[in-house]
């Protein structure tokens, strides 16, 4: 286990964060243990599964536009898979390259394994002739934290 669901203080799911980083949460008190592994502890405490913030934390800037976009959570929404031939993806694609204008957004980059993006190079995919095989999109919030 090395990562710890923080939950707010209306159950809504925030994050995640490291185990030691949930255990200073604990010490600090600004969050409960909502769910633990049994049997197992760290010091006095509980191995957390899940921890609830004492404090309820305003969150309406998470549901205004979505996540901002990042590499990992590009690899995280297409679930590690290439876009062209669904291979175990390492590198992300701009679909419009961003020699022709193309830009760092949820909307214009996919995860693709080394083969295909060096194929498909600074071509769209239509020119490349390799279709993706979904279409990108943006992430909720809620999707990306049940990644």
């Amino acid at each position: 286990m090395d990562a710890v669901l923080v939950i707010n203080a209306d159950l809504g799911p925030l994050h995640k964060v490291s185990v030691q980083h949930a255990i200073r949460m604990l010490l600090r008190r600004v969050a409960e243990i909502h769910e633990a592994e049994p049997d197992r502890r760290i010091g006095v405490f509980p191995m957390p599964r899940v921890v609830r913030l004492v404090r309820y934390v305003v969150t309406r800037w998470r549901f205004s536009s979505g996540p901002a976009w990042s590499r990992s959570g590009v690899h995280l929404r297409d679930g590690h898979r290439c876009a062209y031939c669904d291979g175990r993806a390492t590198t992300i694609d701009h679909v419009l390259p961003r020699s022709r204008g193309g830009r760092n957004t949820w909307k214009n980059t996919v995860a693709a394994c080394y083969a295909c993006n060096q194929r498909k190079g600074d071509r769209t995919p239509a020119e490349a002739g390799m279709p993706l095989r979904y279409d990108p999109a943006v992430p909720s919030w809620a999707a990306l934290v049940r990644l």
